[in-house]
């Protein structure tokens, strides 16, 4: 198993989908053979992303289409998820390389990878009009074809500052699940 491991949070070691994310990497790889890529998007410059994005290079295409899962720390800022992951996203999708456009719609050519979804939030949301992080990752990966995505959700992490470790351990039950089903 290849693991593509990716951060995007800002807030180094005071980042709860960090935390999450090294988790799951590590539930991954505790009873198999596994190599893991890491990528910290929170200092990649912008022009790095920007010719990521416009095709003038395909080096994260390549990285992400060498996974076979991809554990993703998206924590939720403004609603949605950071700048830079946006970007490393727009990058991926890479018509002909990802997906090509068919006369039904565009068809996805990234599928058979796993993607793991840690998602932190400060607050508590809920509903369509809260909430744009999970909608947005699940819609972005089924274009180029991927559809077994699994969340990890810790919500209210700044909210209710002295239920963080029930929010983690929760987290942590729900990491032990998935991790024991990939």
């Amino acid at each position: 198993m290849h693991i593509l491991h990716i951060d995007s949070s800002i807030r180094g070691s005071d980042s709860v989908s960090r935390q999450l994310t090294a988790s799951i990497v590590s539930s991954l790889t505790a009873n198999c053979e596994a190599s893991v890529t890491y990528r910290d998007l929170s200092g990649i410059p912008p022009e790095t992303l920007a010719a990521e994005a416009d095709g003038r290079s395909l080096s994260y295409v390549d990285e992400f289409l060498e996974a076979d899962t991809i554990v993703i720390g998206a924590p939720m800022y403004n609603l949605g998820v950071p700048w830079r992951l946006k970007a490393w996203i727009e990058a991926l999708a890479v018509p002909q390389k990802t997906f090509r456009y068919t006369a039904s719609g565009p068809q996805g050519l990234a599928g058979g990878r796993h993607i793991i979804i840690a998602y932190a939030c400060g607050g508590y949301h809920s509903g369509p009009t809260e909430d744009f992080v999970e909608p947005y990752l699940r819609a972005v990966f089924g274009l180029i074809g991927i559809t077994r995505v699994d969340c990890v959700r810790a919500e209210g992490t700044k909210a209710a500052p002295g239920q963080l470790p029930q929010i983690l351990e929760d987290a942590a039950t729900c990491i032990a699940e998935i991790t024991r089903q990939a």
